[in-house]
């Protein structure tokens, strides 16, 4: 057992997942507006905020953390979390651990004294929950398409972490990959893989062949010209964070069927991801020398 205690606080399934395995694993953890813990022996359930964060040596909340940069996400809790009530109980020179944390709560937290972690910039997160968010889009993808991935034509937009994934995993399932990305480095590792790599500046080739699109870029790449391009019976699955690379009122009036399909890895791989979580938490708490 480790001589500092952790406080779980809000997150979705993934994040109460977290819990249960950073409790397995000999931490002590609290947990206060979270699921239910399916190992109440392990993860100790605190009664109010106030009591969790005076036990706990650091707070972890989930991915993202705020949907507004004021209250802390927890869709499990019944009222509102808010971070400056949070700020206010917390000592000075503690340490916050959370995922996508925005200006306004940095800030927020400096004027306190409260150190902030973002675990969503780690590398080791963001490659590792790329996986679980390249598979939930191939269950969409086997669950809304009339055909199979075997022997279909499908596009990738960017060639970041999930774009590369998003194209193995097509690849791997049969599909003839289409990768379109800008940079030339990116360009040549397509053609290395055996992908088709084509150049954003020459998109309108490839829109029209495509079954399946699955957009991984933050901006608007799938605007009202490219999208009449597509098949009628042609499926869009955007990824990316908002405000999304599609614009979804020309996708509505044009009959093209798109889903936004954010945060897969808590929706589909609950425990997974939790884990993918736990792992990067652990080694913020190793480097923090704890």
């Amino acid at each position: 057992m480790q001589d500092f205690k952790l406080l779980v606080l809000g997150g979705d399934l993934r994040t109460a997942k977290m819990a249960e395995s950073l409790a397995r694993d000999g931490y002590e953890t609290l947990a206060f507006a979270t699921a239910n813990s399916d190992d109440k022996s392990f993860v100790k359930k605190c009664q109010t905020l106030q009591e969790g964060v005076k036990k706990a040596d650091f707070i972890i909340l989930g991915l993202p953390c705020t949907r507004d940069d004021e209250t802390i996400e927890a869709p499990f809790y019944q009222g509102e979390i808010r971070f400056s009530e949070l700020f206010k109980l917390m000592d000075e020179g503690k340490y916050l651990i959370a995922g996508k944390v925005g200006e306004k709560v940095q800030m927020e937290a400096k004027e306190y004294g409260i150190h902030v972690i973002d675990y969503f910039e780690r590398e080791e997160l963001t490659v590792l929950n790329a996986i679980p968010t390249a598979e939930g889009a191939v269950e969409i993808a086997m669950r809304e398409l009339p055909i199979t991935i075997h022997g279909s034509k499908s596009l990738v937009l960017g060639f970041g972490r999930v774009g590369k994934l998003m194209a193995k995993t097509l690849s791997a399932l049969g599909s003839f990959v289409t990768v379109a990305a800008r940079k030339h480095e990116d360009l040549a590792w397509i053609s290395a893989y055996s992908y088709k790599g084509v150049r954003f500046s020459n998109l309108f080739e490839a829109l029209p062949l495509q079954d399946i699109i699955i957009n991984t870029v933050p901006a608007k790449v799938l605007g009202r010209k490219e999208l009449s391009c597509l098949k009628k019976d042609c499926l869009v699955i955007d990824l990316a964070s908002k405000p999304g690379g599609v614009d979804f009122d020309a996708a509505k009036e044009l009959g093209i069927k798109v889903i936004w399909a954010l945060s897969l890895p808590g929706k589909v791989a609950p425990v997974t991801a939790g884990e993918i979580i736990k792992g990067t938490v652990i080694n913020i708490l190793q480097e923090l020398g704890v």
